[in-house]
């Protein structure tokens, strides 16, 4: 496994993380869970990403349990706060002053830690100053409940206000985590010049686009039974990515991954990270196999050729368009 700094920060994390979103309270059974994670831990990953979101917190939970018996500072725990939790009232989302020091204090409760090392506001939150947010993720901090602070899916002027802010609070805004693929670059024209003038480092989500650049989805036919877009929940960010034309495309890197040396998912994992501004991949599985076949993509560098016939093989079917970052107009209910 290979680690890399997060941000401009002495903080080091694993370059692959374990993320349980759709997974864990969801898509596997709780033993199923915990014998990912360890998984995990048994191959070098000591980065792990949630969020209250997540099953409605139970994923947080399930982590938590999935970790006791860990020594706590081997290991990097990271969650976010913005989705809407609970019953879903009106102070149940955003990232208000009050949500945060309520959500931070059950987050820290349900995954049996007394801090985050990495505390994300899960989006941008249009309905609330920013120097609301930025103050109230500062006292978190001084409280000592969480290291760091991320945020995540945000624009480049979100990063350079937000970073701003948390300067003159003295506190470190090191990450941002965004959805970032093969076939969706869309933070590579902004938001990482942004993050390189003000340190941040990029910790992407979908590295695999759910599962597409696997070339488990092929042209014509039905979606494979148990996977991302057969589940209800996981059909939705996977929809857009099920074009027959698009699918062909990926078939074409078969081939290139094969020259390398990797499989579709390993080729995948080891594009992201072949950025220079990504510190690490976020990782999900459904079985611990799936753990292991993917943390082999870690240290591995793309030859300048494999990166450019991926290019050619994907063409068109690239989205780089930076308005697409997913930004928020209003809180979520």
């Amino acid at each position: 496994m290979a680690y890399r700094y997060l941000g401009n920060s002495g903080l080091k994390i694993s370059d692959i993380t374990y993320g349980n979103w759709l997974t864990h309270g969801g898509q596997v059974e709780n033993d199923v869970a915990t014998a990912c994670v360890r998984a995990a831990l048994e191959h070098g990953i000591t980065t792990f990403d949630t969020a209250d979101v997540y099953a409605n917190t139970v994923a947080e939970q399930v982590l938590g349990d999935a970790l006791k018996g860990q020594r706590r500072e081997s290991l990097e725990i990271f969650t976010k706060v913005w989705g809407p939790t609970g019953p879903k009232g009106p102070n149940d989302s955003g990232l208000s002053r009050k949500h945060i020091l309520e959500s931070i204090n059950g987050s820290l409760r349900r995954l049996g830690t007394d801090y985050v090392d990495l505390y994300q506001a899960h989006r941008y939150d249009p309905e609330t100053p920013l120097e609301e947010t930025m103050l109230a993720f500062s006292d978190v901090v001084r409280q000592g409940k969480a290291l760091y602070i991320g945020v995540s899916e945000w624009t480049a002027d979100q990063l350079r206000a937000g970073h701003a802010l948390a300067s003159e609070l003295g506190i470190h805004l090191i990450s941002n985590q965004p959805q970032y693929n093969m076939l969706w670059r869309v933070i590579e024209e902004e938001v990482v010049p942004a993050s390189k003038e003000l340190g941040i480092s990029q910790i992407v989500w979908s590295p695999i686009a759910q599962g597409v650049l696997t070339g488990k989805y092929k042209p014509g036919e039905e979606a494979p039974a148990g996977s991302r877009a057969t589940d209800a929940a996981g059909a939705k960010t996977v929809a857009r990515f099920l074009d027959d034309e698009l699918l062909a495309a990926v078939q074409k890197l078969a081939p290139i991954a094969e020259q390398a040396g990797l499989t579709l998912a390993q080729l995948a994992i080891a594009w992201v990270l072949s950025n220079p501004n990504v510190a690490s991949a976020i990782i999900g599985a459904s079985r611990p196999e799936q753990v292991a076949d993917n943390v082999k993509a870690s240290g591995t560098t793309l030859e300048q050729d494999v990166l450019d016939a991926i290019d050619e093989a994907l063409g068109s079917f690239v989205e780089r368009d930076p308005s697409k970052t997913d930004t928020p107009t209003a809180r979520p209910s």
